[in-house]
């Protein structure tokens, strides 16, 4: 929402139709703000330009933005208030209660056709600017942070961060236009927030860069309202250094899986149970994973990170601007300096938790001699608080889908060597491994992180003896049969 000021109106007595115009066709050479702000000038009233998707656009004087939006809504209830559709918007006049109904009408639609000339212009120039935000948006997948920066805000100073979505849904090139009008986004320096929106493999990308905490909440406000009229779903993740932009970007694509018509924007903090970490208690868990982090240099924390988050190494050299080869050899390296093997996937997962643990304090002791990552200390996972995590994440898994997830985990989600292991047939565990997610409440299985804590949770809750394929009831061969 914007306002301008403009000099004061000419009296009744001096109005024409003609200095009417061109006072309004100078305001509209400056900018929409100032073409409002004369229209409410002309009839000594005031004027708003509502969307109904970003709510008042302009406004004139600016506390009249929320009756001018009211009216647009409930035009019963206004009465005294004019309504013009313009350029994909609404035209709120209300006229002081001495001007003449002709001379509001007049300023009605000579403001209406110029916001029309300005909004055809507008799109005239928006197929370049979507074409380069699009750009934008790719570069920073690939890495190219720096270069991004330096084109959005000059010299991108205090641009830190970045927050994510992803909106899939039956009419997106629709909602794209919409959410590029409510948006109005801009690239002139000097901005503490820039948002990007482009179209990426037939999905509506939103990239919103800022220091480190986004806007008050303004744009999630306007994608929720062009996903609820749109019948769009959305994944949101960050906001997350850019750096890990590509993490974000596969990150907002796990929670759109998760989001449903009554639920159509879903945070990536929302899928599966990413809160483990503020469960445990701070020692020991903290003093575990200092000394388990110890050796790593910050770029060695900042490489598993990215490579845990993703599960990919395609992703994570993409993430990073270097060479699958160069990830592997890295990753090996890094293997042997914490005399463990990575590719163990409950390593894996011990690794995300002493990654995400909170930063310990100075007095915090570290744990002396070797720490390992195969086996988690005593008073992390098996704390009451702990285990409740678990018990609900769990809840209402039944226990061949039980054991049959623990296997594929095991197997780093690989479906041919966890049937094997349990004497089953590919089809039938992809069937079951369906099923599980379905008892789970939808949660998204290709997700890594969300692997990393179904493997803490089911490790929270082990029976005894664990969940040994073993144990799958049968009846002759490769039969199975529930008991």
């Amino acid at each position: 929402m914007s306002t301008a000021r403009t000099a004061e109106p000419a009296g009744a007595g001096a109005w024409g139709a003609r200095e009417a115009a061109v006072r309004l066709m100078r305001a509209a050479t400056r900018s929409g703000a100032h073409l409002v702000s004369e229209a409410a000038a002309l009839v000594e009233g005031w004027a708003v330009l509502a969307d109904p998707i970003a709510g008042a656009v302009y406004a004139t004087p600016a506390s009249a933005a929320a009756a001018g939006v009211r009216a647009v809504a409930h035009p019963q209830e206004h009465p005294a208030c004019q309504l013009h559709p313009a350029a994909g918007a609404v035209l709120a006049l209300t006229p002081g209660p001495a001007v003449p109904a002709d001379r509001t009408g007049l300023v009605a639609q000579v403001t209406v056709a110029l916001l029309e000339v300005r909004a055809q212009r507008a799109a005239e120039l928006r197929a370049e600017q979507v074409r380069l935000h699009s750009t934008l948006i790719r570069l920073l997948l690939d890495g190219h942070t720096a270069s991004v920066t330096a084109t959005v805000g000059g010299d991108g100073h205090g641009l830190t961060h970045a927050t994510v979505y992803r909106v899939t849904g039956p009419d997106i090139p629709t909602a794209h236009q919409v959410l590029w009008r409510a948006v109005s986004p801009t690239l002139t320096p000097g901005r503490s927030v820039y948002v990007l929106l482009g179209q990426l493999e037939g999905e509506l990308v939103v990239v919103e860069l800022h220091g480190g905490t986004p806007d008050d909440g303004r744009l999630l406000r306007l994608v929720s309202r062009v996903t609820e009229r749109h019948g769009l779903l959305a994944g949101l993740a960050g906001p997350m250094p850019l750096d890990e932009v590509a993490a974000a970007y596969a990150d907002a694509a796990v929670a759109r899986h998760s989001a449903s018509p009554a639920r159509r924007i879903v945070p990536a903090t929302a899928v599966g149970a990413s809160g483990l970490a503020q469960l445990l208690p701070a020692d020991p868990y903290t003093s575990w994973a200092a000394a388990v982090l110890k050796p790593l240099t910050p770029d060695h924390r900042h490489l598993l990170t990215v490579w845990l988050r993703t599960g990919s190494i395609p992703c994570t050299a993409t993430a990073l601007g270097l060479s699958p080869g160069t990830v592997r050899a890295r990753l090996r390296e890094l293997g042997r300096l914490l005399r463990t093997d990575l590719a163990d996937a409950g390593v894996r997962a011990h690794l995300l938790l002493a990654l995400r643990a909170p930063t310990p304090g100075k007095d915090t002791p570290l744990r002396a001699g070797r720490v390992s990552l195969r086996v988690l200390p005593y008073g992390i996972l098996d704390t009451e608080a702990a285990c409740t995590w678990a018990a609900g994440l769990l809840d209402g898994l039944d226990a061949h889908l039980r054991i049959a997830l623990a296997c594929w985990l095991r197997h780093h989600a690989k479906t041919a060597p966890a049937a094997n292991e349990l004497h089953v047939h590919r089809t039938t565990l992809t069937l079951w491994l369906a099923q599980a997610a379905e008892q789970l409440g939808g949660l998204h299985l290709d997700d890594a992180t969300t692997r990393a804590e179904l493997h803490l949770a089911l490790e929270a809750t082990a029976p005894d003896g664990g969940d040994d394929p073993a144990r799958l009831p049968r009846r002759g061969g490769r039969t199975y049969r529930q008991p």
